[in-house]
């Protein structure tokens, strides 16, 4: 792995593939870090031709850390931003945005295909937007629009989300925790493998256990608010919208309206597919996002 100094910050990242291959970044979703993405799917778009760059967003992972913030508090942040008042926060999802065009520029990669994941699903929207000449495609996976008034997570999946993770601190503590995120946000329709999902979770808990980062950039989702619906009417990337058709976080209807929302975006619905990478699913994904990108 390797870090760049960018945009104000230090961001760490890893790249696989050959560096002639078409560009495509992985932007993770909240408090993912780079090592969260499957190992599975990473390989099935290097196989693809894909030059794959991950990263740790800021204040997470290996990245730069804000802790002179502290703690978010998201019950007074999900408070404010009903009664529509400002929400205070250390940075928004538009300066995450500028951290992975800013990431692209050290590598010198003049665009790249963008592939995001929940909330680095609305990133890799931001990117579009903000950045439309470093965006070959756009790919916005289990991500809303932001829009007011759309569909809302299931009570489970609302509860889990407000709640700290891991709030016993311990590498069994996030084992734990990450099986029984799966049975609340998971994928219904593919086998769930336990064991590797202990596994996982023991592993990011290892290399960064940062609980406050993730509260701080759910905050960021939070402040940025709806900030980026009008614009993705402006989005000119070709765009392929990916999502489960079982999400209980990110209902399809969100998605739907990602869809509705950039023009000539397209739709790859996968029945049983949650909020998850299950192995079942990634060659859908895999396949989905090669089969778009090469007909461009």
């Amino acid at each position: 792995m390797a870090h760049a100094s960018v945009n104000g910050v230090e961001i760490e990242y890893e790249t696989w593939g050959v560096e002639n291959g078409q560009p495509l970044l992985l932007v993770g979703g909240l408090g993912s870090q780079l090592l969260t993405w499957p190992e599975l799917l990473v390989q099935a778009l290097v196989d693809a031709g894909f030059f794959v760059i991950a990263y740790d967003n800021r204040d997470i992972g290996l990245s730069t850390k804000f802790d002179d913030w502290g703690p978010a508090d998201i019950k007074a942040a999900f408070k404010q931003a009903r009664a529509k008042q400002k929400v205070d926060a250390p940075y928004t999802l538009e300066d995450m945005a500028d951290d992975a065009a800013a990431l692209l520029d050290y590598l010198e990669i003049e665009c790249a295909n963008i592939v995001g994941n929940s909330n680095g699903g609305a990133i890799a929207q931001t990117l579009a937007i903000r950045h439309p000449e470093k965006t070959a495609t756009l790919i916005s996976m289990m991500a809303t629009s932001g829009r007011r008034g759309l569909a809302r997570p299931s009570e489970a999946a609302s509860e889990w989300l407000a709640r700290p993770r891991n709030s016993a601190g311990t590498r069994d503590g996030a084992m734990q925790e990450a099986v029984e995120t799966s049975h609340i946000i998971g994928s219904p329709g593919f086998p769930r493998d336990e064991a590797a999902i202990r596994e996982k979770a023991g592993r990011l808990f290892d290399r960064s256990f940062y609980p406050a980062g993730n509260s701080r950039q759910l905050l960021a989702s939070i402040a940025s608010g709806d900030a980026r619906v009008a614009g993705l009417g402006e989005i000119t990337a070709p765009t392929l919208v990916l999502h489960g058709r079982d999400d209980p976080l990110v209902p399809l209807a969100c998605a739907e309206d990602v869809r509705d929302s950039i023009p000539g975006a397209e739709m790859l619905v996968v029945d049983g597919m949650g909020h998850d990478f299950p192995t079942g699913v990634i060659p859908i994904l895999a396949s989905g996002i090669s089969d778009f990108v090469a007909k461009q």
